[in-house]
């Protein structure tokens, strides 16, 4: 009769979380993990062929993390306010899985033009083309532009340069919204003439 092992996958994935989440991704090594988990390396060199494939298993579970606290209550009168916000306070709330996400070379995967082209996206977007009377591109460039502002304050905040302040970050949401659909309006229109 063969012993169920004690150490799996998914025990081995949320310890690297919790490391993470504690100690940032520079220090998820096997050595580490097996000491988290109080085990030697040998079952999580098992489950996993390599370090590089348990980090890249380890970012996918951050951004399932990730995108749950992005969706989740996202039913608010204004979703693109709501989810900058949720984005902003993710990286307040997580700066070491955030930083882990998006300042790391795990990111190196996917550059931010990429993450503006996922089908996911579309009821954004199109939100964005039709407060701000835009086509399809001028809204997909309009998002870039707040994406980049919530990216900044994000940034910041986890990496403590930064108090946080949602009122701040609001008016500074909408203002870059503002701004950015007002100058593609405003480009358009000049090269309509």
């Amino acid at each position: 009769m063969s012993r169920t092992p004690t150490v799996t996958h998914k025990t081995i994935l949320d310890a690297s979380i919790a490391l993470i989440r504690e100690q940032g991704h520079e220090r998820l090594n096997a050595r580490a993990l097996a000491a988290r988990i109080g085990c030697s390396t040998q079952p999580i060199l098992y489950c996993f062929k390599s370090m590089d494939e348990l980090r890249r298993a380890a970012y996918e579970a951050a951004d399932q993390l990730h995108t749950a606290f992005l969706m989740e209550g996202l039913d608010s009168p204004n979703p693109l306010l709501g989810l900058g916000l949720k984005y902003v306070r993710f990286a307040y709330e997580e700066p070491l899985l955030f930083r882990f996400l998006f300042q790391s070379n795990e990111l190196g995967q996917h550059d931010m033009v990429g993450l503006i082209e996922n089908p996911a996206l579309i009821p954004l977007l199109t939100q964005v083309a039709e407060e701000g009377s835009l086509d399809e591109a001028t809204a997909r460039r309009t998002f870039l532009t707040i994406f980049a502002t919530a990216h900044g304050f994000a940034s910041l905040l986890a990496n403590n340069a930064l108090e946080y302040d949602e009122e701040l970050v609001a008016s500074s949401l909408l203002g870059s919204f503002m701004g950015a659909s007002q100058f593609e309006r405003e480009i358009n229109d000049e090269i309509a003439r």
